[in-house]
């Protein structure tokens, strides 16, 4: 008897999920870092794989950034480095220590919004494996391309997001 066509997995067709990809990352055992990113914000996740499937540790979204002081545009450079600092910070507090990066399908950009948030878990605290040349430089994590004003605001959200977690006895 001779097998039919076989139907790939739905996420597979629609080209949403590359599962030797996702092998390769749960075979490493180690905590995700999932980094997603949309045309206005970001989002920067801590999840662990167990025999039930995914479980969200913890998670920052770029519209948390205005409890912070944040007025700009969340869909930028400077705004993907302080959600990667804030998640980072709040992995630190549930006790992660480290984690591998997730990208997904999206396409790897040296120095882009992806790595800018890599840069902020970095700065968190949080070991992940990756290569120096792939982060933005300090001129556009603190936004220096967008304004010349930028620079101080970021680092005022920083210091407050660092505060906010300081005093949380983290």
């Amino acid at each position: 008897m001779k097998k039919g066509y076989v139907v790939k997995h739905r996420r597979r067709r629609e080209l949403k999920t590359n599962y030797r990809k996702r092998l390769k990352l749960l075979k490493s055992g180690k905590i995700r870092v999932v980094v997603r990113k949309s045309l206005k914000h970001m989002r920067v996740q801590f999840i662990k794989w167990t025999g039930e499937g995914d479980h969200t540790i913890v998670q920052a979204f770029s519209k948390e950034l205005a409890k912070y002081g944040w007025d700009h545009y969340c869909g930028n450079v400077p705004a993907a480095y302080l959600t990667g600092l804030l998640a980072g910070l709040k992995a630190k507090k549930a006790g992660i220590k480290e984690g591998v990066l997730d990208i997904g399908l999206q396409t790897s950009t040296k120095g882009g919004r992806i790595y800018a948030a890599l840069k902020g878990v970095l700065d968190a605290g949080i070991h992940v494996p990756h290569s120096e040349e792939i982060l933005p430089s300090e001129e556009r994590i603190y936004g220096k391309h967008i304004s010349e004003d930028m620079e101080k605001k970021v680092k005022e959200v920083a210091e407050r997001i660092r505060g906010a977690f300081n005093g949380m006895g983290s």
